[in-house]
């Protein structure tokens, strides 16, 4: 009933309906009075204030439980945001193949992409595909491509790219699902069938 901007001689009419459905029913119609009491209604003048807080956890809810029983409400953002979770904030190596993260090598003949991932350097994890290759083993889905097809392999420079400067955890699972995942959709992508289902 407090909840509504209704006039006084309608809020008082509901008042007068709801205080005799209390009495026909046997309940006692002093409930109502502390009702109307404990929710005064606020007038159409009283301006809603916004304040946002970093979330933090129980201790930010904690710091702002003070503000509900004021005109100011509370909304609470975060420092993690996709967009800087997705944007490199991470400072790299002079050498960009010795830092770590999401590479993609392409195929210097079909121009198909392979999406892979490395705690280690980039330079440590391209030797790796090139040994496979040169070994003919196909240990590598890159090198298992080249192999099967009869292509070429080339130098690091040409058919490396960093696509994300990270270190091993979630965030860079989460990138190389999504990178191969586009090449994918694309119909591009040398990955193994396991490694594309999202």
């Amino acid at each position: 009933m407090n909840s509504y901007q209704l006039s006084r001689k309608k809020r008082e009419k509901d008042r007068k309906i709801i205080q005799d459905i209390l009495q026909n029913n046997g309940y006692n119609t002093s409930v109502l009075k502390s009702i109307s009491n404990s929710k005064k209604h606020k007038s159409k003048t009283e301006k809603t204030h916004w304040s946002k807080f970093t979330y933090f956890g129980k201790v930010t809810r904690a710091v702002t439980k003070d503000f509900k029983n004021m005109t100011i409400k509370v909304t609470y953002s975060t420092k993690s945001t996709l967009e800087k979770l997705l944007t490199k904030k991470h400072y790299p190596l002079k050498d960009k193949y010795e830092n770590s993260g999401i590479y993609q090598l392409t195929c210097p003949t079909c121009n198909m992409k392979y999406t892979g991932q490395t705690g280690r350097s980039f330079r440590t994890r391209f030797q790796e595909h090139l040994r496979d290759f040169k070994r003919g083993n196909g240990k590598s889905s890159f090198a298992q491509h080249l192999l099967e097809n009869g292509h070429a392999i080339g130098p690091i420079e040409d058919i490396m790219s960093t696509i994300y400067i990270t270190n091993k955890g979630r965030l860079m699972d989460t990138l190389e699902k999504y990178y191969i995942f586009h090449e994918a959709k694309i119909d591009n992508q040398i990955n193994d069938k396991l490694t594309d289902q999202m």
